[in-house]
C-alpha cells in the first residue's frame, strides 16, 4: 500500500503542476490536430489559378482543373496575390493563364501558359497534373488552327470542330492495378498516423520529465526520512516506479481517450492498444527513473531528458513515418523502443490486427522494460542509501 500511494502522490503532482496544463494536455491534442490537417488523408494539394480575361480555352483549362478530384483549385484576382500565396506555402503551386489566349490561338502564335511551384514541395506532381489538364485542352488548338489555314473557315469554327472531334475519340486507355500492401491505406483515418506518433512521443518524455521530480525529493531529503521510517527501501523502489509509470500512463490514456472523442481517432484493437501503452509506458518509467537516479541536478535532468526524448522520438519514427525510412536506417530505427512501439500501433490500426499479431513488440518492450527498471532501481538504491 506504501508503494502505491508513492506512485499516487506523483500522479498528483504532474496534474497540480501548472506548467503541465499546456504541455501534457493541450499541446499533443493540438499537434495532433496539426498533423492531421497537414498531412492526413482528407489532405489535398490546393492549385491557384489567374486567369486574365474569360475566354473559350481559359475557362476549358481552369474546369478541367476543378473537375480533377485530387486537388483543390483557389481562383486569384491578381499575379501579385498568386505568386504571394505560392511563396508563404498557402497554395502548392500557381498556374498564370495569360490574356487573350483565344486570339493569341487564332493567330497561330504560341500560347506562354506560367507555372510555379516551390522546390521542396509538391511541385513536380502538381506539375504533371496541370500539364496533363492543359494537354486535354490544347491538343485540339493545332489542328483547328491548321482547318483555319487551309479551309478559310473562322478559328472558332474550327476549333469547334475539332474539340468535338477529340471527344469522340478517348484515345489510348492504360488500365492500372496495384500489387502488394498500400502504405497508407485508404481506410487510415485522417488524425490515425498522428495520433499514435504522438502518443509515443508524449509518453515517453513525460516519463523522461518525471526525473526532475524523483532529483527534488532526493534533494529535499524525503526519501531518506522515508527510509527512516518502517518502510524497506525495495517499498521505495517500487512505488518511485509506479510513480514514473503512472504519469506516463496517464498520458497515454489521456491522450487515446481525447483523440478518439474529438476526432474518431482508430486504435485498432482495443485490449492491444492499451498492452502497448503499458509496456511503453514501463519502459518510459524506467528511463525516467535512471535518470533521476544518475543526475543530482534537476535542471540538468531535465534538459538532458528532453534532449534524449526528442532524439529517439526522431530517430524511431515519431515524427516522421517510419514506412518512408530508408531500409538501412529503418533497421537503425529499430534500436529504439519507439519504433516497436509504432510498428505495434501500425499493425492494430493499419492492418486489423489483434493481440497475438503484435506479440513480438509487445515482447520486444517487455525486455526494454525489464532491463532499464532493474538498472534504475539498483541505482536508486545506491542513490538512497548512499550516506
Amino acid at each position: 500500500m506504501k508503494a502505491l500511494s508513492i506512485g499516487l502522490v506523483n500522479v498528483r503532482r504532474m496534474i497540480r503542476e501548472r506548467s503541465n496544463i499546456f504541455f501534457v494536455f493541450i499541446f499533443p491534442i493540438a499537434l495532433v490536430l496539426l498533423i492531421g490537417v497537414q498531412f492526413g488523408s482528407g489532405f489535398a494539394p490546393v492549385i491557384g489559378v489567374h486567369q486574365s480575361d474569360d475566354g473559350r480555352l481559359s475557362d476549358a483549362i481552369v474546369s478541367s482543373l476543378q473537375d480533377d478530384e485530387s486537388i483543390d483549385v483557389r481562383m486569384f484576382s491578381t499575379t501579385n496575390q498568386l505568386t504571394t500565396g505560392v511563396e508563404e506555402g498557402s497554395i502548392q503551386a500557381g498556374v498564370l493563364l495569360p490574356e487573350g489566349m483565344d486570339d493569341t490561338a487564332a493567330s497561330g502564335e504560341p500560347i506562354a501558359i506560367g507555372f510555379m511551384a516551390r522546390t521542396d514541395g509538391t511541385g513536380g506532381q502538381l506539375q504533371s497534373i496541370v500539364g496533363a489538364a492543359l494537354s486535354e485542352i490544347m491538343s485540339p488548338v493545332g489542328a483547328a488552327q491548321f482547318a483555319s489555314a487551309e479551309t478559310g473557315a473562322s478559328f472558332p469554327e474550327t476549333l469547334e470542330v475539332t474539340t468535338g472531334l477529340s471527344e469522340q475519340f478517348s484515345g489510348i486507355q492504360v488500365d492500372v492495378s496495384s500489387t502488394g500492401e498500400a502504405t497508407f491505406p485508404d481506410t487510415l483515418g485522417q488524425f490515425d498516423l498522428g495520433a499514435s506518433s504522438q502518443l509515443v512521443l508524449f509518453v515517453f518524455l513525460t516519463a523522461l520529465a518525471g526525473s526532475s521530480a524523483l532529483i527534488l525529493t532526493r534533494q529535499l531529503g524525503i526519501s531518506k526520512r522515508m527510509l527512516s521510517t518502517p518502510t524497506p527501501i525495495g517499498t521505495i523502489v517500487v512505488g518511485e516506479s509506479l510513480g514514473r509509470f503512472s504519469t506516463a500512463f496517464v498520458q497515454g490514456i489521456y491522450i487515446m481517450v481525447l483523440t478518439f472523442a474529438i476526432f474518431s481517432v482508430n486504435w485498432g484493437d482495443l485490449l492491444g492498444a492499451v498492452l502497448i501503452l503499458i509496456t511503453f509506458a514501463a519502459v518510459g518509467a524506467g528511463a525516467g527513473m535512471l535518470l533521476g537516479a544518475v543526475f543530482s541536478n534537476d535542471q540538468q535532468a531535465g534538459g538532458v531528458g528532453v534532449m534524449i526524448a526528442l532524439g529517439l522520438a526522431a530517430l524511431g519514427g515519431a515524427m516522421f513515418p517510419l514506412d518512408l525510412f530508408s531500409p538501412t536506417m529503418q533497421k537503425v530505427a529499430h534500436l529504439t523502443p519507439h519504433a516497436w512501439a509504432l510498428d505495434g500501433f501500425a499493425e492494430l490500426v493499419r492492418r486489423g490486427g489483434t493481440v497475438v499479431d503484435i506479440l513480438p513488440e509487445l515482447g520486444v518492450l517487455t525486455l526494454y522494460a525489464v532491463v532499464l527498471l532493474a538498472l534504475a532501481s539498483w541505482r536508486l538504491r545506491v542513490a538512497i542509501t548512499r550516506p
